[in-house]
């Protein structure tokens, strides 16, 4: 037996769907030190609380968007590291596809071609992709046959459906022979179980028994199928995942069979109803086919097993459908004896599902949608920006008006609840970013003297915005401060060693920095908050009398301290980024590393005016001429460095996006 495989990041789409989310909820359980990446279209048959048990779980993201976008798709497999691929995605009724057989092809061809092609330009960063077929592939099995098709049988597909998705296997082969994709296909019977969209046999049939209705059955009910409980079927992918050689295909199969009309006896049983005045023949379909058998021994090879009898599994079914009969909304048009696709409340236009997205922002999720490679699509954003005047908030629109993001600013004041409301009411954000709060003016020494106002927008505010977006399933970007901490023993100056997300603000010598540490302390209550801790902001705009250098440079003396800082130009895009990602937590948001005031000034020299001078004085010195201290620390960047390897240092980051861009003094 092959040596057990382990996956890091692994997308798996149409997850949203029956089988699907039931893997991912199992997955997402099981293995919390894998990171799920969950993508679907959210298609009428697609319910966002399927995946509800997993949408808490902080290795869990949902994309919502199509595996027929290949920007989308290799942005995805780039950002997200993907090296494992469950590929669930497809149009599954066959009902349907006699009826629109080209969406069949579109979804099921085309949709597995454009993964695949995605997969190849990584070049080799994918390890596993397993492709979910049918045993539908393999057409009729001939009604006398003891041994079911095996891996090895002819395909002989007999509808617009199952020639989909043998056709979409064909080209799974033809990637990993011909690019050495490590693929892996699996074909199953019919699976049954709770969330399933009632157009298919087992829920319909329970559904419409509960409302009263006849059970419709196509033809005269001698078909044969076999079928297989959810949670067995999840397990069997999980064995595949883990245990499933590259290059192989598995049956997920039960030799246990039963005719349809057996099925809606059973039902009928359930709930104590007459089969013969309760079933209902009608026209059959164009063409039906009579059998699938599967001979199952090589996945039972790899240890998997069917747990679930039938009437334990149909039972379960059937009590999950009576407590949550309306789970899917009006499904009346499913009901019907050969329903056609519809758009129903799994779809993307429901208030529902707008509900439930916003439900899953507060959870740890992600709806991201390339419009192009590399860069995000944007259309399904939108921000609700708090502190217009100020020089990120502008900063900030700025940004969203280069990316095509949609984006309003705040016009109610932070600490009147209401206002927050009406704004969000009004503005229906995606994401709310708070860069509003009070620094001072022109410095932080002016909270000495006005505490209560300080108090009011950096405290009750940001509280109040906090609390208002949790209510509403809103994340909020919040811009905190590092200047929170002061080197001490454990954290000496020029050690290298610096101040982590997790360690208790020491630095308490200005009444703004306490406000700062107070209410950062007390957002860690709130889970649907990312604080991100700038310091000493730079930017390439030398002109704004906030920036860290237009202030130094214009002072003739100046301490001379290394401290970690945040050059905006970089950060604050990456803080955009992190927003789609639906980031959570305390950040250091600063770039790696340290440079000191007199590093920054020869800098100034070398690049702006070489006639520039200025000297020291001490910070005792310092103390003199000013109110309150200042805060002077190294912040550790290795979270946001690991979430960004591409962020530059510090003195980098100055040469790059600030000197060289005004650069006046000539290059030797």
């Amino acid at each position: 037996m092959a040596t057990p495989y382990t996956p890091k990041s692994i997308l798996i789409t149409g997850a949203a769907g029956f089988i699907a989310s039931h893997v991912t909820n199992r997955i997402v359980r099981n293995y919390p030190d894998y990171k799920i990446v969950v993508l679907d279209k959210l298609d009428y048959c697609s319910n966002l609380k399927n995946l509800l048990p997993a949408s808490s779980s902080p290795n869990f993201k949902f994309v919502k968007g199509d595996i027929a976008s290949a920007d989308l798709v290799n942005y995805l497999l780039v950002t997200e590291n993907i090296d494992t691929i469950m590929h669930f995605a497809a149009q599954t009724h066959v009902d349907n596809s006699f009826g629109n057989s080209f969406e069949f092809t579109k979804n099921n061809i085309y949709g597995t071609h454009v993964l695949l092609e995605a997969c190849k330009v990584t070049g080799g960063q994918i390890r596993r992709f397993i492709h979910v077929s049918t045993d539908e592939v393999y057409g009729e099995t001939d009604e006398d046959a003891v041994v079911g098709n095996h891996e090895a049988s002819q395909l002989l597909p007999t509808n617009p459906y199952s020639a989909t998705k043998a056709g979409a296997e064909m080209l799974v082969m033809a990637y990993g022979r011909s690019y050495g994709l490590p693929v892996i296909t699996t074909r199953g019977n019919n699976v049954y179980g709770p969330n399933q969209f009632p157009e298919k046999l087992i829920p319909k049939f329970i559904l419409l028994a509960l409302r009263g209705k006849p059970l419709p059955i196509h033809g005269d009910g001698s078909n044969v199928r076999s079928y297989l409980y959810c949670e067995d079927v999840a397990e069997a992918f999980e064995v595949i995942l883990h245990r499933g050689e590259v290059g192989h295909v598995y049956n997920i199969g039960t030799k246990r069979e039963r005719t349809v009309t057996d099925v809606a006896k059973d039902v009928c049983n359930l709930f104590n109803l007459e089969a013969d005045k309760v079933i209902q023949y009608v026209d059959n379909r164009p063409f039906n086919d009579q059998r699938y058998f599967l001979d199952d021994e090589k996945l039972k090879s790899l240890g998997w097993s069917e747990r679930t009898r039938w009437e334990e599994g149909l039972r379960k079914t059937m009590e999950w459908y009576v407590a949550n009969s309306d789970y899917w909304g009006d499904v009346s048009g499913a009901l019907l004896p050969h329903p056609r696709t519809l758009m129903m409340p799994g779809s993307e236009g429901s208030e529902e599902v707008k509900g439930m997205l916003n439900l899953f922002t507060n959870n740890q999720t992600k709806m991201v949608t390339p419009a192009s490679k590399g860069s995000p699509k944007t259309h399904s954003l939108k921000f609700l920006i708090y502190g217009r005047t100020g020089w990120i908030g502008g900063l900030l629109g700025k940004i969203c008006e280069k990316q095509g993001i949609p984006y309003e600013y705040g016009k109610g004041r932070l600490e009147e609840r209401s206002s927050i409301v009406l704004d969000i009411q009004s503005v229906k954000p995606t994401h709310v970013f708070n860069a509003a709060g009070v620094t001072g003016r022109p410095n932080v020494d002016w909270c000495e003297s006005h505490k209560p106002e300080t108090i009011r927008t950096n405290v009750v505010g940001t509280l109040t915005l906090a609390d208002v977006c949790r209510e509403h399933g809103l994340l909020v970007m919040n811009y905190a401060t590092g200047c929170i901490f002061e080197y001490d023993a454990n954290h000496p100056e020029g050690s290298g060693i610096g101040f982590k997300e997790e360690d208790t603000p020491n630095f308490t010598g200005s009444f703004y920095s306490k406000t700062k540490a107070m209410v950062e302390e007390l957002l860690k209550e709130y889970e649907n908050v990312c604080t991100l801790r700038v310091r000493m902001p730079i930017s390439s705009d030398l002109s704004n009398p906030r920036n860290f250098i237009t202030k130094i440079s214009r002072y003739d003396k100046v301490v001379n301290i290394p401290n970690s800082m945040t050059v905006l130009d970089e950060l604050l895009p990456i803080s955009v980024e992190m927003a789609k990602r639906n980031l959570r937590g305390i950040w250091n948001f600063t770039n790696p590393g340290v440079v000191s005031h007199n590093e920054i000034l020869e800098m100034y020299k070398k690049y702006i005016d070489s006639s520039y001078k200025w000297s020291n004085f001490t910070l005792e010195e310092q103390a003199k001429v000013i109110v309150a201290p200042r805060s002077n620390n190294e912040m550790d960047g290795a979270k946001l460095s690991k979430e960004f390897p591409e962020l530059l240092s510090i003195k980098d980051s100055l040469i790059k996006y600030v000197f060289e861009p005004n650069r006046k003094v000539p290059a030797n």
